[in-house]
């Protein structure tokens, strides 16, 4: 993916209905871009509204909320990562904070869910993060590291260069707390390092996002901050006007 990365993550908003009349509002808006990449990640049930109205735009990448960690099987109510694939998705998140914190999604299952990806062609973007009582227990680093090494412990060293990662501190997505371009920087970098340490020289390209009560108001500066190579967005994403706005910081 070519940075900086803009990735919309709807959550549990946006029907099949309602996806399309977005994405239609969304594209009139919008100007294709070389020097960036634009992802939606919508609910399940509205990716194939989503792949259709999007149409020949190129330019924006189709992503999933989430895959099970296993590839096939009697799993009611589950998408496995090649059924994603099949949807039209490029793009997966793995271990997002409230798979984490509500589903009780864990280290283990995060890396199965990367190797499935990355084996399928998608490109993961695996979150990290820290909750409020870890930061203030001085634990940012070493929860994030730990994060980090578990998702992508089952992956080649090519397969890691083809990743992304996501730091989004727990204490701030939804909250209207939003870490300082400071203290992403401060992360992102540690982050940085650990991923020169696990694939090498090529891992200065991995695109690092950062999640976290972003909007159009603070984007620009979140964005410029070092090592910050794009952003995920909930809430702000939603609305159309507001989306173009930070897809096109």
């Amino acid at each position: 993916m070519k940075g900086p990365v803009f990735a919309a993550n709807w959550k549990m908003h946006l029907g099949p209905t309602e996806a399309r009349a977005f994405v239609a509002a969304f594209l009139a808006r919008y100007t294709p871009r070389e020097d960036r990449t634009v992802v939606l990640c919508p609910p399940a049930i509205s990716m194939s509204a989503v792949r259709d109205a999007l149409g020949d735009r190129r330019d924006i990448l189709l992503g999933a909320q989430n895959v099970y960690s296993e590839p096939k099987g009697a799993f009611t109510g589950e998408t496995s990562v090649a059924m994603a694939a099949d949807a039209g998705a490029r793009v997966v998140l793995v271990g997002h904070s409230e798979r984490r914190h509500v589903f009780g999604e864990t280290d283990e299952a995060t890396a199965r869910k990367c190797a499935l990806a990355s084996a399928q062609g998608l490109v993961p973007i695996l979150c990290v993060g820290e909750t409020l009582e870890q930061r203030e227990a001085g634990e940012t680093e070493q929860v994030s590291l730990r994060q980090l090494r578990a998702g992508l412990a089952s992956l080649s060293r090519e397969q890691v260069l083809s990743c992304a990662i996501a730091y989004e501190p727990v204490w701030a997505i939804g909250t209207g707390r939003t870490a300082t371009p400071a203290d992403a920087a401060a992360v992102h970098t540690v982050i940085r390092r650990e991923l020169l340490a696990l694939a090498g020289p090529g891992a200065a390209g991995i695109s690092i996002l950062y999640g976290g009560s972003v909007n159009r108001e603070n984007a620009a500066a979140l964005v410029a901050a070092l090592e910050v190579g794009g952003l995920l967005v909930g809430g702000a994403s939603l609305d159309p006007e507001s989306w173009n706005a930070i897809a096109s910081t």
